[in-house]
């Protein structure tokens, strides 16, 4: 798995939480992962954090699921649960103390569901993030198909959005898939990702990446750690002097 910047381990105070933790229903790794990576984003989908039991407490009276015969869970037991993940679209993944599930609630589906996790034998550093790809699997009924990567908060990250405008008249100029091979050729990443939707290119000098925006054909983003601020200035010059251009104010 590819780190996209220093992890960040957790404070005193939030590796005390966790020893005090009374509850063993925990998918597999996922304790270990925190201490050893801290709260971050995995794949750019599930956000990775800390055990919260307040959160879903006011969900139990928003009648957002249905609840029939086959739902894991009850209503009034949505408040009881702990909720140990979200993704980017605002599913939540929690689990339920009392009944020791480990339950998916989604934000634009009518059921809730319990997912079914394969027996492991042992935790490592990546045990987790298969438990991740299982759940992945289960709710979207695919595999990934890029490399695993996770994106640690490190409080510290900053980030910049510039445009490639459309051609104008007789201007012409590279497209954004063009500008991206362009950038890997000059710039050579540590790691990378493309799709028809996106393409981003990994920098462990810059603690981050530039993505390109493929799917609205113009916006680039360079995500970057504070420290990194002479690297990124060069990265960004170079997608200045080559037809990008910031977003106007």
């Amino acid at each position: 798995m590819y780190m996209v910047s220093q992890p960040k381990s957790l404070s005193r105070d939030q590796n005390q939480m966790l020893a005090e933790e009374e509850f063993t229903v925990y998918p597999p790794g996922y304790l270990h992962f925190l201490q050893q990576f801290g709260e971050g984003t995995y794949r750019g989908w599930m956000n990775v954090q800390l055990p919260d039991t307040e959160v879903l407490k006011p969900f139990a009276e928003y009648d957002l699921w249905e609840h029939d015969a086959d739902s894991p869970i009850t209503e009034q037991q949505i408040g009881q649960c702990v909720a140990i993940g979200t993704t980017v679209d605002g599913d939540f993944l929690a689990v339920h103390p009392q009944t020791a599930q480990l339950i998916w609630l989604p934000r634009h589906e009518e059921y809730l569901r319990a997912i079914t996790l394969q027996e492991r034998e042992q935790e490592d550093d990546g045990s987790y993030a298969k438990v991740l790809d299982e759940i992945y699997r289960q709710v979207y009924g695919r595999d990934f198909e890029e490399a695993a990567y996770y994106e640690t908060w490190t409080g510290s990250q900053s980030h910049v959005f510039l445009r490639l405008p459309p051609k104008q008249g007789h201007v012409s100029h590279v497209s954004l898939p063009e500008l991206a091979e362009k950038c890997r050729g000059v710039y050579s990443p540590d790691f990378s990702i493309e799709t028809q939707y996106t393409c981003k290119l990994f920098y462990r000098q810059l603690g981050g990446y530039i993505r390109f925006n493929y799917a609205n054909k113009q916006e680039v983003a360079v995500m970057y750690e504070q420290d990194a601020q002479q690297e990124f200035a060069v990265m960004e010059q170079w997608l200045l002097s080559n037809g990008c251009e910031a977003y106007p104010a």
